[in-house]
This record gives structure tokens, C-alpha cells and sequence, in this order.
């Protein structure tokens, strides 16, 4: 390992994959807010042309010229998207997807149109449909960094407007905010991070780091502050340890394992994240379905010592079954006890044990039950 992040290359992927996708994981933050996951989509195929514009304006692969003409045909389509929307009757999913295939299709003709001419520079440009994170030279770290600070400059800036429009951009406009400009930028910038990473991960799967770290975060927390962040992190963890798994092996290109760990957070989140976790809601689902049946058992206790006048009345469990309609799992009946709710008693000459409400128990059943207490009689 030691060997391996002393080579320079090694470096330059590790920081730039980690660099970006921190910026990715910020950004896609306010995407799947505003459910516009698939916006991701179509920008980054939309991209494409500008890549090759990007090329035929600099005569070569000049990385500034690429990633600017893939900046402005992404900018473009995204408010083309929003033109769409608002001046016709189409839906905002139908919208995206003429979008993403019309930008799409003029962007592989334009690449069949460059590779037809020939020339060496020409054959990497078919790396920005999958990435190349071993062309990332450290020039190109001092681009993706500068942006990055440009891009979290704005995000502190207009903190307070992204968080109304991202939540509720009804409430935001009735603030008197202008809402389509901010919405504007918040596209802008969700091109941007496409742009960035286009020579990592490719047009094809920018839009899964874009918006798995986000989607990830969003299963642990419900603050937008602490949602970025933590996409943030996850974003560079995954591009971090998809760069230093793809320098470990050969023939792994980095861009996909980046994707699949980010992926990976997705899943682990979607498990095991507190409230949202598909674990911890069969957790909590259990939890409750206990404590139903536990109040179950409560309450037919209590209507058994109200039917026979007696707050002691001791009850079997034939008797617990009928007024059930089923036998209580035992289970329930000893978490009751260990709750100190009911307690096993005898009642002679009968050898089969029975069951009575403590006090904690009465109090527990006519709070289920809605029962007023003796407190409540009281009260005028």
C-alpha cells in the first residue's frame, strides 16, 4: 500500500477522484431535494456535444476548451428542459427525456463525425463516455479545486435561498424570492459538478455519483446541513477507495468502481440508516406489532376485572384466549411481567397459573383504554 500511493499517478486519481466526488455529493444534495435525480441524467449524456465542440473550437484534446463546450451544451439542455416545462403542457419526466436523446444522438454523430477525420487526439475522446481517471494530470486537480471552491462559495452564499426552493419553492416565492433564477443556479451548478467529472466516471455514469452519495445521506439525517456534508463524504470516500481499488488491480477502471462503492453506500443506508432503514422499520414494525398485542392482553384484563368488580380478579389463560379470540404468545405475557404490568399469581384449589393487573398495570390498561382515571373524575 505504501509502494502504491507513493506513485505520483496514483496521487492524482486518488485526490482528484476524492475531490470530486465530494463536489458531486454537495451538489447532488440539492437535486434529489428537489427531485430532479434524472436532471442529472440528461445533463450529463447531454454533455457530449460539447465535448466534441469543445475539441473541433481547440483543433485537439485541450482539457479547458472540452470541459467548457461540455459546460455549455450542459447548461443549455438543462434550460431548454425548463422552457419545455413552462411554455408547453408537457411533463417535466418527458421533457428530460427529449432532452437527454436529441443532446445525446447530435453528440455521437458529432463524435463519429471527429473520429472519421483521423488523428490520434481524436481516439481519446471516446474516454469521456466512460472516463479515463488515469489522463488526470495535476493541472487538472488545480481546475476541479477551484471549482470546487467556487461552486461551495455559492452554496454558503445563498444558503438560505437554496434551502426554501430545495423544500418549498411555493413558500420561497411567496417571500418574494426570485425562484426561477434560483432554481437556474442550482441546474448550473448541477452541470457543473457533471462537467468536472466527466474524464473520471464518463457521461454515462456521472449521474450515479451525482446522486448516490446524496440519496445515501438522505437516509440518515433529515437537515439539509448535515445531508450535504454527509453526501459530501460519502462522495469522497467512495472516489477515494474506488481509486485506490481500481490502482490495486488491473484492468479496473476507476469510474465504475467508483460508482459501485458509492452504490454500495446506498444500499447499506437504505438497510440499516436509523427511521428510513428498511432494517429498522421491520425493527420498529415488530416493535409495535408487540406492543399492540401487549396492550391487547392489558386491556382484556382490565374488562375482565371490571366485569367482575375486582381489580385483583385473577384470570387463566383460557380465559386471556377467549376474550383474545387467540392465545397470547408467551412472549408477550413475560415481557408484560419483566415490565412489572401484570405478575403470576395462584388461585386455589386451581393448579393452572393466572395472571392480575399491578397498579402499574391498571394505570397502563385505562391509559390504553381510554378509561378516565380517578385523577380525571376528579377534575371538574
Amino acid at each position: 500500500m505504501t509502494a502504491l500511493l507513493s506513485s505520483n499517478i496514483v496521487q492524482t486519481v486518488l485526490f482528484g477522484a476524492a475531490l470530486l466526488g465530494a463536489i458531486s455529493g454537495m451538489l447532488g444534495a440539492f437535486a434529489v431535494l428537489r427531485q430532479q435525480s434524472l436532471l442529472g441524467d440528461a445533463l450529463s449524456h447531454a454533455a457530449l456535444p460539447g465535448v466534441c465542440l469543445g475539441f473541433l473550437v481547440a483543433g485537439g484534446r485541450d482539457l479547458g476548451s472540452v470541459l467548457a463546450g461540455a459546460f455549455f451544451t450542459g447548461a443549455l439542455a438543462a434550460l431548454i428542459m425548463q422552457l419545455i416545462v413552462r411554455r408547453t403542457t408537457l411533463k417535466t419526466d418527458a421533457a428530460l427525456g427529449i432532452v437527454l436523446s436529441v443532446f445525446f444522438a447530435v453528440g455521437v454523430v458529432a463524435l463519429t463525425y471527429i473520429q472519421g477525420q483521423g488523428g490520434a487526439a481524436s481516439a481519446g475522446l471516446t474516454t469521456f463516455l466512460f472516463g479515463q481517471a488515469a489522463a488526470i494530470l495535476r493541472s487538472d486537480l488545480w481546475i476541479m479545486g477551484a471549482g470546487g471552491l467556487a461552486a461551495l462559495a455559492l452554496v454558503l452564499a445563498l444558503w438560505k435561498e437554496f434551502k426554501l426552493v430545495s423544500f418549498d419553492a411555493d413558500f420561497a416565492r411567496a417571500q418574494g424570492l426570485p425562484v426561477t433564477w434560483i432554481e437556474g443556479a442550482l441546474t448550473v451548478m448541477v452541470a457543473f459538478a457533471i462537467v468536472i467529472g466527466l474524464q473520471l466516471v464518463g457521461v454515462v455514469l456521472m449521474v450515479a455519483l451525482l446522486i448516490a452519495p446524496a440519496a445515501a445521506a438522505r437516509q440518515w439525517t433529515r437537515a439539509l446541513g448535515s445531508m450535504v456534508v454527509l453526501s459530501a463524504a460519502f462522495g469522497a470516500t467512495a472516489g477515494a477507495l474506488g481509486a485506490l481499488i481500481s490502482a490495486s488491480a488491473r484492468g479496473l477502471a476507476t469510474g465504475p468502481v467508483v460508482v459501485l462503492i458509492a452504490t454500495a453506500f446506498v444500499v447499506i443506508s437504505m438497510l440499516v440508516a436509523p427511521r428510513r432503514g428498511l432494517i429498522w422499520q421491520a425493527l420498529a414494525a415488530r416493535a409495535m406489532r408487540a406492543r399492540i398485542s401487549e396492550g391487547r392482553v392489558l386491556t382484556a384484563l382490565q374488562d375482565l376485572a371490571n366485569a367482575h368488580d375486582d381489580t385483583a380478579y385473577k384470570a387463566e389463560r383460557g380465559m386471556l384466549n377467549t376474550a383474545l379470540g387467540a392465545a397470547p404468545h408467551a412472549m408477550r405475557i413475560q415481557a408484560l411481567e419483566r415490565r412489572g404490568l401484570i405478575q403470576q399469581v395462584t388461585h386455589p384449589p386451581e393448579t393452572t397459573p393466572h395472571w392480575e393487573l399491578t397498579k402499574a398495570g391498571h394505570a397502563e390498561a385505562r391509559a390504553l383504554s381510554g378509561t378516565p382515571t380517578d385523577a380525571d373524575k376528579d377534575t371538574p
